[in-house]
């Protein structure tokens, strides 16, 4: 029988999204265990499994902003037909972020279909909230941004989501 995912979340959501974040709380996410995002929208729910190996600090970062509520309620600024999706900006535009920027973790990850990847400003080290999705295969990313996931469920989703569609709760559990 498959076991129901364990929230990673402590304590209540706060009150009201912060942009003024120094770093993400250090969560201590276990490399070793596996996680999985859900992200429900507004056109359906679209689950992800994580990769803490490959990229522990945005894995980290995307549950630590997760866990505070930061996605709820953000629109996907960004569609690009068989490219990305892109969402993770407070401001709606892609201007936004949490307050603090990443350190890059490149890995060999192929950008496929379903991937899930920081988007970041020219600076490889500023990827902080804002992360896409993958319509389709896109070599020229490759070891150019961090890839931290793969959705495993809900492409169909993914598949119909525009610029303006609303993420209404994203959570992380681990499995």
């Amino acid at each position: 029988m498959a076991q129901t995912p364990k929230s990673i979340c402590v304590g209540e959501r706060p009150p009201a999204r912060r942009t003024d974040y120094k770093a993400p709380d250090d969560m201590k996410l276990d490399p070793n265990r596996s996680y999985v995002a859900t992200i429900e929208t507004v056109k359906g729910t679209i689950k992800a499994d994580l990769f803490p190996k490959l990229a522990p600090k945005h894995v980290n970062s995307f549950a630590f902003l997760a866990c505070q509520g930061y996605f709820d309620g953000l629109n996907f600024h960004r569609y690009e037909p068989g490219f990305v999706i892109q969402g993770g900006d407070p401001n709606g535009n892609g201007s936004g972020g949490p307050g603090y920027r990443l350190q890059a973790e490149f890995n060999s990850t192929p950008h496929t279909a379903g991937i899930l990847s920081m988007a970041r400003t020219n600076d490889p080290n500023s990827a902080g909230s804002q992360f896409f999705i993958m319509l389709g295969t896109a070599p020229h990313l490759d070891n150019q941004y961090t890839v931290f996931g793969k959705v495993f469920e809900g492409m169909d989703v993914v598949n119909q989501i525009r610029a303006g569609d609303r993420m209404t709760r994203v959570t992380v559990a681990e499995r």
